[in-house]
């Protein structure tokens, strides 16, 4: 069985743009640096402006969290 977070790397394939949201979302609340790769392969490729932009703002939480900490 995948772990939460492979769970939701998995979900950022699904047709619908909706799943592939909710998934970043949760991405996004995980704050986990081993999702900031799919992230970025997301934002570069998907056909949807909403789900590009929503990768971006995701992509950069973790490295905002680790910035602030140093």
């Amino acid at each position: 069985m995948p772990s939460l977070l492979e769970y939701h790397i998995l979900r950022l394939k699904d047709k619908n743009p909706a799943v592939r949201l909710k998934s970043i979302n949760e991405l996004r609340l995980l704050g986990d640096p081993a999702a900031m790769e799919p992230l970025e392969q997301l934002f570069r490729s998907d056909p949807e402006p909403e789900v590009r932009k929503a990768a971006q703002v995701a992509g950069r939480e973790p490295l905002l969290k680790q910035s602030s900490k140093s």
